[in-house]
């Protein structure tokens, strides 16, 4: 169906932030136009697109960029409201989803190996079929909510390994989310289990894509986890596939220890020696880097997952996110799927350390973490709203007290904007958000279910010791 988001401000590029006053006509899941008065660059200068009413709505609405009519669409009135690209969470842990509010009864973790011992590593051990989808169904539900409208999930169930990713995919596309998918391949839970994540994996890689809204990475947990032979197999099956592997990179410094204890180099060296650091490749976190290992990232043409808020809970670091160059984009690392408010994070605790964390710096961040879903969808215009890209929208209403421009464009979005804003989301050109309500979906009806699995899982959760995995060169 054809769709025209009518009189709203769009902001049509978040890097280079450009502001249009208009419609954006939309045909077979794509924008086809970008109609209204003007559109400002950042430096004042405005490019004639057309006269409108006085209400925001363009004059001869029903006319396109000359490919046709617009007769007969769906219209969605934007007036006071801001029109954005999608935001994309570039590391998502959905498998954490039902743990929010989970009770924990052992002895607090010191560490951050700790946390994965006593936390992460015995919930994604409960889970089973149910629990998964739920997981993936309830953690996307709230991400498009939120305005994401890509999720790049990195999963493990060691428990419920075969069709796990099936289940996260059915789930998100049923509620009409794009996801990058993978399942994490780890060595911590024995060979078996190695062995079945990528077997896990290379079934997907060939049977689970689909063109519109899933495509699939290697999964690889991090460093530490990961035997050589276990390593090699993720990069061989990544190399075959064209896939690239998507790994936590050296979030504690646990992980570095370890790869010098066992193979005298360091993460980054050891990933470079594997042929693990591509173009392809989704480095996550990377707060303990030297010198050496960002020269080699760079050099590699890596994407890194930035995720402030989750660095800062588990204690971690802070990551040397501005010297590693324009490839960083910004996830969550499970906390949720508000990019909003990952953004905002990102701001906040960066400039409070480096003068170089701008809004604008941050707005790169979110429009570099669609140039990289963009590339695997093989979509060159995700992330932006101009004539060709795929129609991944989100309407805010957002009725700001002061002007709404491309230069204050990152002012409005650091200390106004926030996913309580979001009021309709477009995916692919459909409608996936109507008046903050999910549209294919029940939301009542999914939340009272996933409160049920919660529960069960809690249960089995207790039933679960510390993991006894333990890095090499000391925690």
């Amino acid at each position: 169906m054809d769709l025209v988001l009518a009189g709203g401000s769009v902001v049509t590029s978040l890097d280079h932030p450009t502001v249009v006053e208009g419609d954006v006509v939309v045909r077979g899941g794509r924008v086809v136009a970008v109609r209204g008065r003007g559109a400002t660059d950042g430096r004042g200068a405005t490019e004639g697109r057309g006269a409108t009413d006085g209400r925001g709505a363009t004059e001869g609405r029903g006319a396109t960029d000359g490919r046709g009519a617009t007769d007969g669409a769906e219209q969605i009135d934007c007036a006071g409201c801001v029109v954005v690209p999608g935001n994309v969470c570039a590391h998502h842990h959905l498998y954490s989803a039902l743990a929010r509010g989970m009770p924990y009864r052992l002895e607090p973790p010191e560490d951050f190996v700790q946390v994965l011992q006593r936390v992460w590593w015995r919930l994604d051990r409960a889970l089973d079929a149910e629990t998964v989808w739920a997981s993936a169904a309830s953690g996307a539900a709230e991400a498009l909510l939120a305005g994401t409208t890509t999720i790049v999930d990195h999963h493990s169930s060691p428990s419920a390994v075969e069709g796990s990713l099936d289940a996260l995919a059915e789930a998100l596309a049923g509620l009409g989310a794009r996801s990058i998918l993978c399942y994490e391949v780890t060595d911590r839970d024995g060979a078996d289990r190695a062995a079945a994540g990528l077997e896990e994996s290379q079934r997907f890689l060939k049977e689970g894509q689909q063109p519109d809204l899933v495509r699939a990475m290697v999964g690889a947990h991090a460093s530490f986890t990961l035997s050589e032979t276990t390593l090699a197999a993720c990069v061989s099956l990544a190399e075959t596939f064209d896939a690239g592997i998507h790994i936590h990179v050296a979030e504690d410094a646990a992980d570095e220890r370890d790869s010098v204890a066992r193979f005298g180099r360091r993460v980054v060296e050891r990933l470079a020696d594997a042929g693990a650091l591509t173009e392809r490749s989704l480095l996550a976190h990377c707060v303990h880097l030297d010198g050496r290992e960002i020269e080699l990232v760079l050099r590699g043409g890596a994407w890194v997952a930035h995720n402030p808020r989750s660095n800062m809970n588990n204690r971690v670091g802070r990551a040397p996110a501005v010297d590693l160059g324009a490839r960083v984009t910004l996830g969550t690392d499970g906390i949720d799927g508000d990019m909003f408010a990952e953004s905002r994070a990102a701001y906040w605790r960066g400039r409070e350390h480096d003068p170089r964390i701008t809004p604008e710096w941050v707005l790169a961040r979110l429009a570099a973490s669609a140039r990289f879903a963009g590339e695997r969808f093989g979509e060159p215009g995700l992330g932006r709203i101009e004539p060709g890209a795929p129609a991944d929208l989100v309407v805010l209403e957002y009725d700001p007290p002061t002007p709404l421009t491309a230069e204050s464009l990152g002012g409005h979005w650091m200390f106004g904007l926030s996913a309580r804003n979001v009021r309709d989301v477009v995916v692919n050109g459909s409608v996936v958000v109507r008046d903050r309500c999910l549209v294919r979906v029940d939301e009542r009806e999914l939340r009272a279910r996933s409160r049920e699995l919660a529960e069960r899982l809690w249960a089995r959760l207790d039933g679960l010791r510390p993991h006894p995995f333990e890095p090499a060169g000391g925690a």
